[in-house]
């Protein structure tokens, strides 16, 4: 999955539950940006790129969600 659709797939998870989801791509160093999602924050490296297994499940679990969540 690319950082892109990341991105949307939690901010559409976000509505669903009614929590609020702000991403900031300017916070983040060079191509970084930063992703609340709630109360909870990760960061998402280059967005253009596919994410890295390692990398997106531990984005998740920063986020305290569950892979079935947003697929």
């Amino acid at each position: 999955m690319k950082g892109n659709e990341f991105i949307k797939r939690l901010r559409k998870l976000a509505k669903q539950q009614g929590l609020s989801f702000e991403w900031h791509p300017d916070m983040g160093k060079g191509s970084h940006g930063v992703i609340f999602f709630g109360d909870q924050s990760t960061i998402v490296r280059n967005p253009k790129d596919e994410l890295k297994t390692g990398t997106y499940h531990a984005m998740l679990k920063q986020l305290g969600i569950r892979e079935s969540d947003i697929l």
